[in-house]
This record gives structure tokens, C-alpha cells and sequence, in this order.
């Protein structure tokens, strides 16, 4: 059965990286981070920005997200459909819900993937980490 997206199967291994080690256990295409640089290093490699569709203090919702009420999304470029928001404030959201962002790692000679996931941690609980 799969999970919340074909980027992670029951039996899919996900390598947990930092800053400090994002070329660990290159093999593994999926990846999970906390660390707000490596998320930042992404997002700016896809040139995507932070942002909700939700209500903030920064302001009114845009579009209903439906994931437990996170609500931080990026936006790409052509493609932003949410309200733009701060890094600070999304970095708060991330941490106020105690996300992990899972990601599909860049392979050579292929183009840039721009799959991810925001998820509660407790949903990694169970899969293959490496």
C-alpha cells in the first residue's frame, strides 16, 4: 500500500541528510531534512518561494491545503497559486508542526525534480531509514 505519494512507499528507503551532509548515501533517491538550510538550498535551486494558502498573521487565505493544517507550500516560478510568505514565517509553521520535508534528490544527467512532501514526522516512523 502506499503512502501519502508515490515519493514514499511502505518499503521506500530515505536517507535522513543535513547541510552538513547532503551527497550522504547518494544511492537513495528520496531524502528527509529538518535542517532550514538544506531547505533553503532547494527551494533556491528551484528558484521557488516560501509561501501558504492559508490565514496568517501575515494574512487572509488564498486557496484551501488540505495537510493537517501546516499550510506552507512553495511557489515556482509560472506556477505560484499561494500567498508569498517569509522565510521566518514559514520556518515557523514548519516547526510549530513538527514537519520533516521529504524530497526527491537530484540524479545526473536527469533534469531537476521539484518533488516534495511535507510531513508530520510520526509518518516516517515505520519506514526504511538510512
Amino acid at each position: 500500500m502506499e503512502r501519502e505519494s508515490s515519493l514514499i512507499g511502505e518499503t521506500t528507503p530515505i536517507v535522513l541528510l543535513t547541510a552538513d551532509n547532503p551527497e550522504r548515501h547518494a544511492e537513495v533517491a528520496t531524502a528527509a531534512t529538518r535542517d532550514h538550510e538544506l531547505i533553503r538550498r532547494w527551494a533556491s535551486g528551484r528558484h521557488a518561494e516560501p509561501a501558504t494558502g492559508e490565514p496568517t498573521a501575515s494574512g487572509g487565505g488564498t486557496i484551501r491545503v488540505d495537510d493537517d493544517g501546516a499550510g506552507i507550500r512553495f511557489n515556482f516560478p509560472a506556477a505560484g497559486r499561494f500567498r508569498p510568505i517569509s522565510w521566518v514565517e514559514w520556518f515557523e509553521n514548519f516547526e510549530a508542526h513538527e514537519l520533516v520535508f521529504v524530497f526527491e534528490r537530484d540524479r545526473p544527467g536527469a533534469s531537476t525534480s521539484y518533488r516534495y512532501r511535507l510531513l508530520k514526522m510520526d509518518i516516517l516512523q515505520g519506514q526504511t531509514l538510512v
